[in-house]
């Protein structure tokens, strides 16, 4: 038989044998008794993943593994208002079913009369609707708006602390004007806008107006000033219920007040540090040291942040902040002028 005559070749397909056909369905088990577990730990240790792409959770102090937080939440800088890196911080927490307390850490000037009431407000929500308490810890200035935001503390007892060094008060309102038509006069400039009403130009530094005028402007302004600056002693009013109208118009006066004078005259409880806040917000969370994991709010680092070693600068000129300068604005503000920085 020649090489082309060979028969042709057969393939005998075999059936598994028992063997085969038991380490499958072994394999198969393993493989549903991982996944379910791997979906047991996912929802067990959900609480542990980041909830928000704008801010990262970090151990702060406590327990490692304590199922039930309190939350470290900062203002810091110059509150601007909008959708902040404070908003976040505050949207993280409530959202947060384990989050049983937060310490409020100020450490501002205060800032727009807006601002300051969009975080005061978010927190008086979070109260209502979570019942936790709120611990106020003061760094080295809470005063104007960052006291305004400190009164969103229910309006319990002995939840303010303030550190030794630390300025706060400097209750009232700003709007900051400058007139430089004078000065463009000398220069042969002349400001020739146009506008609806002679009003619409109110607080132009740049408008040489009549006297007239200018009256009518600042009796305007003064009014609105004056609406704003109520609003603040209710807010101190809610926020320190045993102050009555008197000892509220005694320490509204604008003045900075030292931690002691502060606590002297009712506008904090107690002087202490941050440690200190975070054991009484354990204690009326209902936890112990062993219970509670303290966590703080930070902000994710980028490539640079990396290229830099983590370094960052402490504050960055803020194009909002300049912005401010072109708008009339009124500010809960420990400063006759504007921040032109804003830390991050």
């Amino acid at each position: 038989m020649t090489f082309d005559q060979q028969p042709p070749t057969r393939v005998i397909l075999e059936q598994p044998g028992g063997w085969s056909r038991w380490s499958t369905r072994i394999a198969w088990t393993i493989a549903g008794l991982s996944l379910m577990s791997a979906l047991g730990s996912a929802a067990t240790y959900s609480q542990y993943f980041q909830r928000n792409e704008r801010v990262v959770e970090k151990w702060h102090s406590l327990s490692h593994t304590a199922a039930d937080k309190v939350a470290i939440v900062t203002v810091a800088g110059a509150i601007m208002g909008g959708d902040g890196f404070a908003r976040a911080q505050l949207d993280v927490a409530a959202d947060d079913p384990t989050v049983k307390a937060i310490v409020l850490r100020v450490d501002s000037p205060g800032g727009t009369v807006s601002g300051s009431d969009e975080i005061h407000n978010r927190l008086t929500k979070i109260i209502a609707e979570r019942k936790l308490p709120i611990v106020v810890s003061m760094g080295g200035l809470a005063a104007s708006g960052g006291y305004y935001v400190a009164m969103a503390n229910g309006g319990r007892e002995d939840v303010i602390f303030a550190e030794p060094a630390t300025l706060t008060g400097s209750i009232g309102v700003i709007i900051p004007h400058f007139d430089v038509s004078a000065a463009l006069v000398k220069l042969d400039i002349r400001d020739d806008s146009i506008a609806s009403g002679p009003l619409k130009q109110m607080l132009s530094p740049t408008k040489d107006r009549s006297p007239e005028v200018a009256a009518k402007e600042r009796a305007i302004l003064q009014s609105l000033v004056d609406g704003m600056f109520e609003r603040f002693k209710s807010i101190v009013k809610a926020g320190r219920p045993k102050l009555d109208d008197e000892a509220i118009d005694k320490v509204a006066t604008g003045q900075i007040f030292t931690a002691e004078q502060a606590k002297e005259a009712g506008l904090v409880d107690r002087i202490g540090f941050l440690e200190d806040a975070v054991d009484r917000a354990v204690e009326l969370a209902g936890l112990t040291k062993d219970t509670a994991r303290v966590v703080k709010y930070t902000k994710p680092k980028g490539v640079l942040d990396e290229v830099l070693g983590g370094q960052q600068t402490g504050a960055r000129l803020s194009l909002e902040a300049f912005a401010e300068l072109a708008t009339p604005r009124a500010w809960y503000l420990c400063s006759w002028w504007p921040a032109l920085v804003r830390s991050e």
